[in-house]
């Protein structure tokens, strides 16, 4: 399959979980803890755990017939409702990828990016969910394993747990990647040495790593916590800030933190956070590598944007025809497709369209749609 002479690799594409997954699939000792799905609206993407949805949002999305009224009525949902009454299986996902122009995608998930939107105080639960999740997303690829591939959930709060998942995903699912939330887990960056196992695995096993925010969570949110009120603020406030600020910030701790200086294989992403920020952060990340060259020479001995060129890359979305800056200071190299389907805010099933009518050369079409996504998930 091709889409205008252009063959087309999804980065960042999503499933929608049925909401008993967890119940269904998650070790017997833990299901009465596991967190399940909330049905109030179409696409209704939420989760719930101890009675309570996930979110800091939670007391306003309750009960409210004015959200889902809205949530109903935001994007272009009701295309979905054929999907929805087929509980969103691997054929619905098969003819999303048909009707845009989809060869190959790497599936992440919708529900579960929630999963762990919180903190568990039991470890042994949250490695449990993530064990969970994976379990269900191999079953799920299994429809056709030459056009879906996951993305492993694994426990951040818990590094020897998350090492071991992710030898399993890739060893016995056949996972292209893990993925994390940008959010901040215990109080720990990302440089943070407590990691390193972590990295070493994904090195080791040829995985990459996505960095992923979904809002609203419970974990720090850098800017979105600034931000409260009732739940029809969210997008014009915490989920404006929260996706592009939280990839900035995985980014500098990866980056400006010696992360790939000290795990030259490990390919990072940071998706569903645009990428037109990356010439300013790279450019304040270099100005502030040059201004204290001294402190920091034996830790990062290569420029920020050297190291993001080596192993970084970022989504760009469908209609982000500013992205043009970035080719032209950055090159083309490190930018990756996504449709975000079937977000509300997906182009769907005009996103690949859309994404060719910008105003990109023809290289950049095709580094962007296909090279680059094979090279962040080493697709031969």
């Amino acid at each position: 399959m091709a889409k205008n002479g252009f063959r087309v690799m999804d980065s960042d594409m999503h499933v929608m979980e049925p909401p008993d997954l967890w119940q269904r699939y998650i070790d017997p000792c833990y299901r009465d803890r596991a967190p399940v799905g909330t049905t109030d609206y179409l696409v209704d993407i939420h989760l719930m755990h101890d009675g309570e949805v996930i979110s800091r949002f939670r007391r306003a999305m309750e009960g409210n017939d004015k959200v889902v009224a809205q949530c109903e009525r935001f994007g272009r949902l009701e295309q979905f409702r054929e999907f929805d009454r087929r509980g969103w299986d691997s054929r619905t996902q098969l003819e999303a990828m048909d009707a845009e122009g989809i060869d190959v995608a790497v599936l992440f998930p919708t529900r579960g990016l929630f999963a762990h939107a919180k903190e568990y105080d039991d470890d042994g639960l949250a490695a449990a969910i993530s064990r969970a999740y994976n379990d269900w997303m191999a079953d799920f690829c299994a429809a056709d394993p030459e056009r879906l591939y996951g993305a492993a959930m694994v426990p951040a709060q818990n590094v020897e747990a998350a090492v071991s998942e992710t030898r399993r995903a890739r060893e016995e699912l056949g996972f292209k990647s893990i993925f994390l939330r940008p959010n901040p887990v215990r109080g720990r960056n990302w440089n943070n040495p407590v990691y390193d196992p972590l990295w070493a695995e994904c090195e080791k096993q040829g995985l990459a790593v996505g960095f992923h925010e979904g809002t609203p969570c419970r974990l720090p949110v850098a800017i979105g916590e600034r931000f409260d009120g009732v739940h029809e603020d969210l997008w014009m406030t915490e989920h404006v800030s929260a996706h592009p600020i939280e990839a900035m910030y995985a980014c500098l701790s990866i980056v400006g933190g010696g992360v790939c200086e000290r795990f030259p294989g490990v390919r990072f992403a940071f998706l569903e956070g645009n990428c037109s920020w990356l010439p300013f952060w790279l450019w304040r990340m270099d100005e502030h590598h040059e201004l204290r060259e001294t402190n920091v020479r034996d830790t990062l001995p290569l420029r920020p944007s050297e190291y993001f060129a080596r192993q970084c890359f970022a989504g760009v979305e469908a209609d982000e025809d500013i992205a043009e800056d970035v080719f032209r200071r950055l090159g083309n190299d490190s930018i990756v497709f996504s449709t975000d389907f079937p977000h509300s805010d997906s182009r769907y099933p005009h996103s690949v369209e859309t994404f060719l009518e910008q105003p990109f050369s023809d290289e950049s079409k095709r580094k962007v749609l296909w090279d680059n996504c094979a090279r962040l998930y080493d697709f031969d």
